[in-house]
C-alpha cells in the first residue's frame, strides 16, 4: 500500500511543480498569445517602433535635406528612377521627396509626439487620480470637477483652440495633446484607486503612520497599474490619430517637421490628378499604426480584466 502511495505522489509531483512555477508573467504571456491577431499586431508595432527609432539609418534618403531634394524628381511613379539613379519604391511627392523616406521620418515624428504626450499626460493624470482617491473630500471634488469640465468638450476642439493660440510646433502640439489626454487617465485611475483605498492593506499602512506619498506611490499605485496600461495603449493611438487630424487641418506640425498627417495633407491636392500614391501610402502607414496599437490595447484589456480570467 505504501508503494502505491509513493507512486501516486511521484505522479502528482510534476503536475504540482508545474503549477508552482507558473508566474504571473508567464500566465500573462500565455493569455496574450491566445490571440494570434494581437500577437501579430504586437510584432507590427515593434517593427514600426524600430523603423521610427532608426529612421536615419533605414531611410534611403533624407527627404528634408534641401541639397538632395529637387523638383526635377516631382511626382515620379512608384518604382520609377529619380535623377540620382536610385529607385523610388513608393514614388515621390510634389516637391520631389522620396515617399518611402518621408513615411519613415513621418512615423518617427508621429510616434514621438504620440508617445511623448502620452507619457507626460499619464504622469499628470495618474498623480491627480491617485491623490483624489486617497485624500478625498474637497481635493477629490475639485480634481473631478476639472476632469468633468475637461471631458465635456470634444478633444479635437480643445486641441484646435490651443494650437490656434500657441501656434505650430512639436512642443506646442505635445502640450495640446497633454491637456486633452490627462483627464482620461485621472478618471480611470481614480475609479480603480477608490476600490483599493477601502482594502485592509491601505488601512494598515495608514495605521503604521506612513507618509501619504509613500502610501500612494508604494502601496496604492502598483495595484492600479493594469488599467493604466490599457488606457495608455489606447490613448497613444488616439494621440497619434489626433495629431494627424490637426496636421491635416494645418494646425499641427510645420512643414519642416512633417508627420504622417501632414504628408496626407500635402498629397490630398494630388488625388484628382492621378498621383494617388502621394496620399495613399502615408494613409496606409497611419492606418496600420493606429489599428495595430488598438488591437494590442484590446487584447491587453481582455487579459488584464480580472472578470474575464479563467
Amino acid at each position: 500500500m505504501s508503494a502505491v502511495n509513493g507512486n501516486i505522489e511521484e505522479l502528482e509531483t510534476p503536475a504540482a511543480a508545474a503549477v508552482k512555477v507558473e508566474t504571473p508573467l508567464r500566465r500573462f504571456i500565455s493569455d496574450f498569445s491566445e490571440s494570434k491577431l494581437a500577437v501579430c499586431s504586437f510584432f507590427v508595432v515593434l517593427v514600426i517602433v524600430f523603423i521610427a527609432v532608426f529612421a536615419p539609418l533605414l531611410s534611403p534618403t533624407d527627404p528634408y535635406d534641401l541639397t538632395t531634394v529637387t523638383v526635377e524628381n516631382k511626382t515620379i511613379h512608384p518604382g520609377g528612377v529619380i535623377k540620382s539613379g536610385s529607385v523610388a519604391h513608393l514614388g515621390t511627392d510634389g516637391a520631389g521627396r522620396d515617399m518611402l523616406s518621408s513615411i519613415i521620418y513621418g512615423l518617427r515624428i508621429s510616434l514621438t509626439v504620440g508617445i511623448g504626450s502620452g507619457v507626460i499626460a499619464l504622469i499628470i493624470g495618474v498623480t491627480a487620480g491617485l491623490t483624489a482617491a486617497f485624500v478625498g473630500g474637497r481635493v477629490d471634488s475639485l480634481i473631478m470637477r476639472l476632469v468633468d469640465i475637461q471631458l465635456s468638450f470634444p478633444a479635437i476642439l480643445i486641441a484646435l483652440v490651443l494650437l490656434a493660440t500657441l501656434g505650430k510646433g512639436v512642443d506646442k502640439t505635445i502640450i495640446a495633446l497633454i491637456v486633452v489626454q490627462w483627464a482620461y487617465y485621472a478618471r480611470t485611475v481614480r475609479g480603480s484607486a477608490l476600490v483599493e483605498r477601502r482594502k485592509e492593506y491601505i488601512e494598515s499602512a495608514i495605521c503604521l503612520a506612513l507618509s501619504k506619498p509613500r502610501i500612494i506611490f508604494t502601496h496604492l499605485f502598483p495595484n492600479v497599474v493594469a488599467p493604466i496600461i490599457v488606457v495608455g495603449t489606447m490613448q497613444t493611438a488616439h494621440a497619434i490619430s489626433l495629431e494627424a487630424t490637426l496636421s491635416f487641418l494645418g494646425l499641427g506640425l510645420p512643414q519642416t517637421e512633417p508627420s504622417l498627417g501632414s504628408l496626407i495633407a500635402n498629397g490630398f491636392e494630388y488625388v484628382h490628378s492621378g498621383h494617388y500614391w502621394i496620399v495613399t501610402f502615408p494613409g496606409i502607414a497611419l492606418l496600420v499604426t493606429i489599428v495595430s496599437i488598438n488591437l494590442v490595447g484590446d487584447r491587453l484589456r481582455d487579459v488584464l480584466n480580472p472578470r474575464l480570467q479563467k
